[in-house]
């Protein structure tokens, strides 16, 4: 349930308020608005009586919250969230373009592809040092090698950096050389891996699983949340449907979902859910058009010879293309771009 208390209510009124919840052993979850503060309660709410929540002085109407996620629910929370990941902010103003290899491969290659990244438009460095691959004969990445090109790249561009993490181990590498971590869509529903990211202290990328639906994935976000960690990005990357000209199918529709239903920012990924280079800047365009707040890009400095993902990889006169391609949709849904 949520509490809504009457416009510029008392604190006085708002701690008698939150410390019921405690003493009933829930958890209050306070969103303050300019004129209005939002409680919610997080936990078992039979133990409360709303009857008597509804007697206390500055409470205008209690609302009850159907959905099993609560934290990341819009009612909980009803201004869209803004999450600062290194010197970048990601949230409703402006447009989010994290590029960059699917795979960490050389020092050179990663500061390579960084400079021409960042000189085209991204504030983010993509780079994966760890690689659940399909088959275990596939490339697997550099691991914490990786991760020090990564920090390596960051240093010397400015730019801030993701990395994909896979286990216990890997968040602990990651927290010392990178600013944000990513949940693979292979590991959207590992619970335990979702509550390691919660407590690293890091703001997390949570990729959509394959055949999850939006309330699988958000009920996701809530066990970070749930964690202490805030800090949650939702990122589109295809489901797995029938059709097989694309390697995914990109459920842009699921952005429009989201904005409706949770405050946490949403990026889409036009190089994994169509797998084609070729699809990318029109599936591109089309996220920024229907309101996602930033983009998921590979790139690749020779995508023929991509140890992991050429085929959906774009080059840099590609790349750089598509950003200047992307300022006039920024224009029309009011998000500011610097190129």
């Amino acid at each position: 349930m949520i509490i809504i208390m009457k416009p510029n209510a008392a604190e006085s009124s708002i701690l008698a308020v939150t410390q019921y919840i405690e003493k009933n052993g829930l958890k209050p979850h306070l969103s303050h608005g300019e004129e209005v503060t939002i409680i919610g309660v997080v936990g078992d709410k039979s133990r409360i009586s709303s009857e008597n929540l509804a007697v206390y002085k500055d409470v205008d109407r209690i609302v009850p919250v159907t959905e099993s996620y609560k934290l990341a629910n819009k009612k909980f929370h009803p201004e869209p969230t803004r999450i600062k990941v290194g010197n970048t902010l990601i949230g409703p103003d402006n447009l989010t373009i994290m590029a960059g290899p699917c795979a960490v491969e050389t020092e050179e290659q990663l500061m390579t592809i960084a400079r021409a990244v960042k000189k085209s438009g991204a504030s983010i460095l993509r780079g994966g040092a760890y690689k659940p691959r399909t088959s275990p004969y596939s490339f697997q990445g550099l691991e914490e090698e990786g991760l020090r090109y990564m920090q390596t790249a960051k240093q010397e561009t400015g730019l801030s950096t993701i990395c994909e993490v896979v286990s216990h181990e890997a968040i602990e590498a990651a927290v010392k050389y990178v600013d944000m971590i990513q949940i693979g869509a292979r590991n959207m529903q590992n619970f335990i891996l979702l509550k390691e990211a919660g407590r690293s202290g890091l703001p997390v990328l949570l990729k959509r699983g394959l055949c999850a639906t939006i309330d699988e994935w958000l009920n996701a976000a809530e066990y970070i949340i749930a964690e202490g960690n805030p800090d949650v990005v939702l990122c589109e990357r295809g489901i797995r449907t029938y059709e097989t000209s694309t390697r995914n199918t990109l459920d842009l529709s699921a952005v429009a979902v989201l904005k409706e239903r949770t405050h946490l920012p949403v990026i889409v990924d036009p190089s994994h859910s169509t797998g084609s280079y070729k699809y990318v800047p029109s599936m591109a365009k089309a996220g920024v058009a229907c309101g996602a707040d930033g983009l998921m890009i590979e790139v690749h400095n020779d995508p023929a010879h991509a140890l992991s993902d050429g085929p959906q990889s774009l080059t840099f006169e590609k790349f750089d293309k598509l950003t200047k391609e992307l300022k006039p949709f920024c224009d029309v849904v009011g998000r500011s771009f610097d190129l």
